[in-house]
């Protein structure tokens, strides 16, 4: 009875562990990439393997690229050309889920295939698309919910910013503006809670622009990623992989006068976000 008890408890306590993380989600995984071209790095297969191997189910999100066109009509996606490039990897059951209208993201039919899948990639483009058509709706509760039962997110560039709880770049005027004024494209996803995500900052020239994101939300911490260079997060820890660097903005250290407010990462290096510290 005492064994049969202190199993219980064991497990219990095990439970109560996993779910206590601050940053990352406490069973599943994510993989935020930079954007721009991620070959050779390892990065795509490590996702592929997050997500349970080619036989399991896949899920393609395009939206950011955009929900309708330069005419102002509905856009529809080629299937073929976005779930093409998964196939090509191997991948047996991959699918593309896509709506513009967030009544029909909100429906038991569209999330079908969601509840089955065990992995998730948002691709590029720009985050608010992901947020007008997602946010609220039963399909962002399921992206929630597979990460509970330890499926894989993935994305880059605007499929990375989505996973962080501020949206970075979310004004529907223009990727240049760091911080909108509108208050329906402030929010992301929160995959990754407390933080803070932009994208190719090496090519682009944004290395500081997340200095003012974190002087006005300073519980946050921000995550710079240069294209081609991703983080790979498991609970509150992730590790770096890639070509480039990966910039730290952390108001809980101190800077010498004259320096800049982020350290720099490197691929190979493990980060502890709770503690803001790098594993050694």
């Amino acid at each position: 009875m005492r064994l049969a008890l202190l199993a219980a408890l064991s497990v219990l306590f095990s439970i109560v562990v996993a779910d206590n993380t601050e940053y990352g989600p406490s069973r599943g995984k994510l993989v935020i990439i930079g954007g721009g071209n991620a070959v050779n790095t390892g990065i795509m297969e490590r996702f592929v393997s997050l997500g349970g191997g080619i036989s399991k189910n896949f899920i393609i999100v395009p939206t950011a690229n955009g929900n309708r066109d330069e005419d102002g009509n509905v856009r529809v996606y080629n299937r073929s050309q976005v779930i093409g490039p998964w196939l090509r990897m191997g991948i047996k059951n991959v699918h593309m889920l896509h709506t513009h209208s967030p009544k029909i993201a909100d429906t038991d039919d569209f999330t079908k295939e969601l509840r089955d899948a065990d992995a998730v990639w948002f691709d590029g483009g720009r985050q608010w698309h992901i947020v007008d058509s997602y946010a609220g709706t039963r399909t962002y509760t399921e992206f929630h919910k597979l990460l509970d039962r330890g499926g894989a997110i993935g994305g880059s560039s605007a499929g990375a910013t989505i996973q962080g709880e501020y949206l970075v770049r979310g004004d529907t005027a223009g990727a240049q503006i760091v911080m909108t004024k509108e208050p329906n494209h402030q929010k992301g996803f929160a995959f990754l809670r407390r933080s803070a995500i932009d994208q190719h900052i090496n090519t682009r020239n944004r290395w500081d622009d997340l200095i003012p994101v974190i002087a006005k939300y300073p519980r946050l911490l921000g995550i710079g990623l240069s294209e081609g260079t991703a983080i790979v997060v498991s609970g509150d820890n992730f590790e770096v992989m890639g070509k480039a660097k990966v910039a730290i903005h952390d108001n809980t250290k101190q800077y010498k006068a004259g320096d800049k407010p982020y350290y720099l990462l490197s691929a190979g290096d493990r980060y502890d976000m709770k503690t803001r510290r790098k594993i050694e």
